[in-house]
């Protein structure tokens, strides 16, 4: 009697790593280093400070000038222009780019696109007393706002 031999049924060929770079706001400062960042991490790349060269791609990445970024990070235009690429930002300026990146980072998941939350965050909102959400997010408190009101519309609260 012959032996039936059973071939394999799945098609066989080499297995190939595919990947995509999700470039945000949050790589466009810490770079691909940002996928595992913890609290500490950020905590530690505020402290040590944030290139202009980062800078120049978080505002590119998130659709600002380097007029509007400079007036979140509390810096004169004309400084940020003076500092060469590699230049790193003091502790407190840094520390506001990384809390801007995150906010857009998540308005950005909130709203479902970077060009939604873009608009949104320069659009008057009624929630804010008809202000412009940018225009509060020269303070800590004015991030919070505009945090607090994501909030409220990630969970279907009229806002």
């Amino acid at each position: 009697m012959k032996k039936k031999t059973i071939e394999p049924t799945l098609a066989e060929e080499p297995m190939v790593a595919y990947a995509t770079i999700n470039y945000t706001p949050m790589t466009a400062i810490m770079g691909n280093r940002y996928a595992n960042a913890s609290d500490f991490d950020l905590l530690k790349l505020a402290r040590k400070g944030i290139s202009k060269k980062s800078l120049l791609a978080l505002a590119k990445q998130i659709s600002l000038t380097i007029e509007e970024v400079a007036a979140v990070l509390h810096i004169s235009e004309r400084t940020l222009q003076r500092y060469t690429p590699e230049t790193l930002v003091k502790t407190e300026h840094a520390d506001r780019a990384i809390e801007l990146a995150l906010l857009f980072e998540r308005g950005i998941a909130v709203l479902g696109s970077e060009k939604a939350f873009s608009s949104w965050v320069k659009t008057p909102n009624f929630a804010l007393g008809g202000q412009v959400p940018f225009s509060l997010l020269d303070t800590h408190i004015g991030f919070t706002m505009v945090s607090d009101i994501l909030g409220r519309i990630e969970h279907g609260v009229f806002s």
